[in-house]
């Protein structure tokens, strides 16, 4: 794989760079319609460009990229992922995509090959959702699943969606001039750091995902009385706190004995909160995840189940308020394939993975057939600073993409 280290090292500066750009100056921070927004569409125009693409914004603010094909009316192949970050996040998350694609069109662009499709890169302007609290704006403003009433979404310091836009030089209600038909499109293909342990835990440096797990999250109220710590009796109480820690070793509990299954509580409000009052009220979250749909469902019926059993057992009140949910996504069998054989030309093993982790692929998957490829990741960290990975990984993704998108050159027909 030693032909891809230069390119390898231009991917891994080029992420650099674009790791400089942010709105706080203490760490990496790139939202959605800033001056860092902007910032990031130019650059990475213009490295675009370089490469021998056209490039346009559209109408959302993603910003664009073509290797066009010499046939006439042309369907296209699109690469790419997400330039924006979370808050103090790392520099590999979603730009790793976008770059990388970049250099191996400049690669194919420096061998003169030619394809029967398009090649369209996109960095998409907003994955993360950190400013307006809403995730996958850009890829589902491709989808035709841009929603009106967003343009009445706020962010922290009470500046609308819609007001966003206009400043930036955008308008509102061009946006699903952004759609792409159905029929203009053979697949999406993204490149995207593991963000999990998998990858190094077995010693590879890529790995082919199989789905990107569906996800469900629920507020549970949990309503108790509150009273004074010295003088209600044990027997006597009905302490919401102690009701939601046994709910919460239950998840744990349940998603343990269900291969295939995650479940989390991050967030536990509590009240009155007072180190001499008990607990009156609780509101924790939950959320959880599969690649299996039914899986993910009969699991959290029982987990549901098992709050109502505690909930009456404890004579506390519960409320169950779902606040998300997005089907699990399979990736492309075809589009699979050919990545396992571009990872076995790479003479590396071909690893099946699932996501976790929610990608613009899950809303891309409304339009055309998706894959993935996963480069690993330092601790499996991400959405941090210390977010890391290496040359020699770098150069086994771009390996693995150029002996696929080369297969897939010579195989159209396995997209139709």
């Amino acid at each position: 794989m030693t032909e891809f280290a230069d390119a390898a090292a231009q991917v891994m500066a080029r992420c650099e760079t674009l790791g400089t750009l942010s709105q706080d100056p203490s760490c990496l921070d790139r939202r959605y319609l800033t001056e860092q927004h902007k910032l990031a569409n130019q650059l990475t125009s213009g490295w675009m460009i370089e490469a021998g693409m056209t490039t346009w914004q559209d109408a959302a603010g993603n910003i664009w990229g073509r290797y066009s094909s010499a046939v006439p009316n042309a369907p296209r192949m699109i690469l790419g992922s997400h330039l924006d970050t979370v808050p103090n996040g790392g520099k590999y998350d979603g730009m790793l995509g976008v770059v990388a694609a970049i250099t191996l069109v400049a690669l194919f662009n420096g061998e003169q090959k030619k394809f029967p499709y398009h090649i369209d890169i996109v960095g998409f302007c907003d994955e993360e959702g950190t400013r307006f609290g809403t995730t996958l704006l850009g890829s589902r403003a491709l989808t035709g699943k841009w929603q009106d009433e967003w343009r009445r979404l706020k962010d922290e310091n009470g500046v609308s969606l819609e007001q966003a836009m206009a400043e930036f030089g955008l308008n509102f209600d061009e946006v699903p001039s952004a759609a792409i038909p159905a029929t203009d499109v053979l697949a999406y293909l993204e490149l995207h750091i593991e963000q999990g342990p998998v990858l190094e835990q077995e010693n590879l440096p890529i790995g082919v995902v199989s789905a990107i797990a569906g996800a469900k999250r629920f507020n549970i109220n949990v309503q108790g009385m509150a009273g004074h710590a010295g003088t209600v009796p044990m027997s006597m109480r009905h302490d919401a706190l102690c009701a939601s820690a046994e709910m919460l070793l239950a998840v744990e509990s349940i998603s343990q004995q269900r291969a295939g299954v995650v479940a989390t509580v991050g967030k536990i409000e509590n009240a009155p909160n007072g180190v001499n009052v008990i607990s009156g009220k609780t509101v924790f979250s939950l959320d959880i995840r599969s690649e299996d749909d039914n899986l993910r469902d009969a699991v959290l019926a029982e987990i549901l189940q098992k709050f109502e059993h505690i909930a009456a057992l404890r004579n506390v009140k519960l409320e169950i308020e779902q606040t998300h949910s997005a089907p699990a996504v399979l990736c492309d069998e075809a589009l699979k394939a050919a990545l396992v054989k571009g990872v076995e030309a790479s003479n590396i093993p071909a690893k099946i993975l699932a996501s976790g982790a929610g990608h613009d692929a899950m809303a891309m998957a409304e339009i055309c057939p998706v894959a993935m490829l996963f480069t690993r990741c330092k601790g499996g960290i991400s959405h941090h600073p210390a977010e890391s990975i290496t040359h020699q990984d770098v150069e086994a993704s771009l390996s693995a993409l150029h002996h696929t998108i080369g297969a897939l050159h010579s195989n159209i027909s396995a997209l139709g």
